[in-house]
C-alpha cells in the first residue's frame, strides 16, 4: 500500500502521561494512598511482573469494575511465600480510565537473586498470585528462560504459554514480539475462529488503528488463560515486533497502513501508549518515548540486550516485484543487488547499534545475547525455489536440488548447469536481515572487533530455526536460536504442506543453506533455553494442537552450545 512520510512522532503521541508507581519503602505506600477505601474489582486479566533488575520488579494488574467509577483503588502486596507471611512490601494504588484502569508498580529495594510472590486487593476479592524473580549480581551457575513470539488469538488456543508455565524454577518469560496482531475477522489466520470459539468481539472486530481498538484487543487476548498462567510463572522481558502497530512496520510507514487510515505516527503512537499499558515493562526513556532497546544483566553469566528492529530506525523493505519488468517478469538483479547492499539503509540505526556495541564492550559477561525480533542467520535460497510460483513443482525441485548438493558433497561429478542451479541464491525474506546485509556486517564487524561472539534469539518467522552467524568473509559471530509461532501458522500453511512434505523441506533447507543447521516447519511452540558458564541448551518444545486447549508435546529437538 501507499505509505506517506508523516510529521515526526512526538509532535503526535497522545497527551496523557502514563504513571508508574515506585514503592522503594519498607512498607511501600504510594501516593499516601494507605487506608483509602478500596474499589469493588475484578481481575479478569491476570497480573504479571517484568523488566527484572536485581533490586527491582514491575508488577501489573488490570481492574475491571462493574461500579461506574473514575478512580478505582487497589491494595498491592510483595511477599517472599505464597502464602504471603512474610509481606516485605505493600501498598495502595489508583488507576482510571487514562490507564485503561490498568496498575504498574515499580518495586524496588528487592534482595538480588530471590524469588517473590505479590497479589492485588479489592474490597471484595484478590488477584491471583504471581511469582517473580530478580536478577543476579554475582556469580549465578544457571538461567532458564522461556523464549516465545507470534501469538494470535484467532488461530488457536495459547498452548505453548500453557505448557511453558509448567517449567520449574523459571527466571524469565523472553518475549520477541507480536504479542497481538492487529487484523480484523474476517482476515489472516481468523478462518477457523468462530468454529473454535476463538471470534473477536464484536466490538473489536475490525482492524484495529485508535488507542481504544488497542486497548480492546489487548484485554481480549489477555483472557486466554495460558497466557495468564505464563505472566503468572515468571517476569517478561518484552519487545514488540510489528503486529502490535501493523504488519511490516517501519520508521515511516507499514505494509498494512494506507492514507485512508488516518496519520500513520497518530496511529504508532496508540500503538505503543497500548503496548505500554498492557505490558509489565519499564521504557527505558519514559513511557511517552518509542526507544524500548535496553540491557538485562544476569551476574557474569549474561548481558540481554533487547533490540528494537523496527520501529525507530528501520528502513522500508525492498520488494521483489518493484525489481520485476511489467513484460517478461525478469528480475533486474543488478539494480535489486545494488539496492539491498546499499551501505546506508539500516534497521537499528547508528545510534542504537553504538548503544549496542558500547554495551558488548563494557560487558563482562560469558555470553552476550541478543534478543530481537527477525531472523539474522543468512537464509540464502536457490532461485527456482524462491521463483517457483506453483507450489506442486516445489518440492520436486527441491528434490532435484538436493540430489544435485548431495552429489558435491560426495565428490561426484556434477554439469556445470548443474552447479549454477544450487550457487544461483537470492535471500529469502527481505523483511529479515538479509534485507539489510551491509547493517548486518557492521554489526558483526563491531563484535569482532571487541573479541566476543553473539548468541542471537529471534521470532517473527512462525517456525523454529538454528543458524550460524557468519561474516561476508565466512567466519563464524555466532549461533542464532529462532523461536516457533505459540499460534501464527509458518511455511507450511503458506505452502500448504502436510506434515511428511513439511518434514522433507525442512531436511532440504537444512542442506541447501549453507548456515542453516536445524529448522521445523510445521508445529507452534516455544523455546527453553538452559544457560551455564560451559553451555546453552536450547529445547524446542512443539504442541500438537492449537484448535482447543488440550494438547500434547510431539517432536522436541535440542541443541547444545558451547561457544
Amino acid at each position: 500500500m501507499p505509505i506517506s512520510s508523516r510529521r515526526n512522532f512526538l509532535k503526535t503521541t497522545a497527551a496523557s502521561v502514563f504513571t508508574v508507581a515506585v514503592s522503594s519503602s519498607i512498607t511501600g505506600c504510594t501516593n499516601s494512598l494507605i487506608n483509602k477505601p478500596l474499589s469493588h474489582t475484578e481481575f479478569n486479566h491476570g497480573v504479571a511482573s517484568g523488566d527484572p533488575l536485581s533490586n527491582a520488579l514491575i508488577i501489573w494488574t488490570r481492574a475491571t469494575s462493574s461500579q461506574s467509577t473514575a478512580l478505582v483503588t487497589l491494595a498491592w502486596e510483595v511477599a517472599l511465600d505464597p502464602q504471603f507471611k512474610n509481606i516485605i512490601r505493600k501498598g495502595q494504588e489508583q488507576t482510571d480510565a487514562s490507564r485503561d484502569y490498568t496498575i504498574k508498580i515499580d518495586v524496588q529495594g528487592l534482595l538480588p537473586n530471590t524469588q517473590y510472590f505479590y497479589r492485588f486487593i479489592g474490597a471484595n476479592t484478590t488477584s491471583p498470585i504471581g511469582r517473580a524473580k530478580t536478577l543476579p549480581i554475582e556469580n549465578v551457575e544457571q538461567v532458564k528462560m522461556v523464549v516465545v513470539s507470534c501469538s494470535n488469538y484467532p488461530a488457536g488456543y495459547f498452548n505453548a504459554y500453557t505448557d511453558a508455565a509448567t517449567q520449574k524454577d523459571l527466571d524469565v518469560v523472553l518475549h520477541l514480539g507480536d504479542y497481538i496482531y492487529e487484523y480484523p475477522m474476517g482476515g489472516y489466520a481468523t478462518e477457523n475462529a468462530e468454529k473454535i470459539n476463538r471470534k473477536l468481539a464484536d466490538d473489536n472486530s475490525g482492524e484495529i488503528i485508535t488507542l481504544n481498538d488497542y486497548r480492546k484487543r489487548y484485554a481480549i487476548y489477555r483472557t486466554d488463560k495460558g497466557l495468564q498462567a505464563l505472566h503468572a510463572a515468571a517476569p517478561f522481558i518484552a519487545i514488540w515486533d510489528d503486529h502490535e502497530i501493523t504488519n511490516d512496520t517501519y520508521k515511516a510507514g507499514a505494509e498494512n497502513h494506507s492514507p485512508d487510515e488516518g496519520d500513520f505516527y497518530k496511529r504508532r503512537a496508540a500503538a505503543i501508549q497500548a503496548y505500554y499499558e498492557w505490558l509489565p515493562i519499564r521504557p527505558p526513556m519514559g513511557e511517552q518515548n518509542p526507544h524500548i532497546y535496553r540491557t538485562f544483566n544476569f551476574g557474569n553469566l549474561i548481558s540481554l540486550h533487547m533490540l528494537d528492529t523496527r520501529v525507530i530506525a528501520r528502513d522500508k523493505q525492498l520488494l521483489y516485484s518493484n525489481y520485476q519488468s511489467a513484460e517478461t517478469k525478469q528480475l533486474d538483479i543488478t539494480r535489486f543487488m545494488s539496492d539491498l547492499n546499499n551501505p546506508q539503509r539500516q534497521l537499528l540505526g547508528n545510534t542504537q547499534l553504538a548503544w549496542l556495541t558500547n554495551a558488548i564492550k563494557n560487558s563482562n559477561a560469558k555470553w552476550q545475547v541478543l534478543g530481537q525480533q527477525v531472523l539474522m542467520t543468512k537464509v540464502w535460497l536457490p532461485i527456482e525455489v524462491f521463483s517457483q510460483s506453483e507450489r506442486k513443482k516445489t518440492a520436486q525441485i527441491l528434490e532435484e536440488l538436493v540430489s544435485i548438493k548431495n552429489a558435491v558433497l560426495d565428490n561426484k561429478a556434477v554439469t556445470r548447469q548443474q552447479l549454477a542451479r544450487i550457487n544461483t541464491l537470492m535471500p529469502y525474506n527481505l523483511d529479515a536481515w538479509d534485507g539489510y546485509p551491509s547493517e548486518r556486517e557492521a554489526l558483526y564487524k563491531s563484535v569482532a572487533a571487541l573479541n566476543k561472539k553473539l548468541v542471537v534469539l529471534a521470532g517473527d518467522t512462525h517456525n523454529a530455526w538454528q543458524g550460524t552467524l557468519k561474516n561476508k568473509k565466512g567466519e563464524n559471530v555466532g549461533v542464532e536460536f529462532a523461536t516457533p509461532s505459540v499460534t501464527s501458522p509458518g511455511m507450511e500453511h503458506y505452502l500448504a504442506l502436510n506434515p511428511q512434505q513439511a518434514k522433507q523441506m525442512a531436511d532440504s533447507l537444512s542442506l541447501l543453506i549453507n548456515d542453516l543447521d536445524y529448522c521445523e516447519l510445521s508445529h507452534r511452540g516455544y523455546m527453553l533455553l538452559t544457560i551455564t558458564n560451559n553451555q546453552i541448551t536450547t529445547d524446542w518444545r512443539y504442541v500438537d494442537n492449537i484448535q482447543s486447549p488440550t494438547y500434547n508435546l510431539i517432536n522436541q529437538h535440542q541443541s547444545i552450545y558451547k561457544g
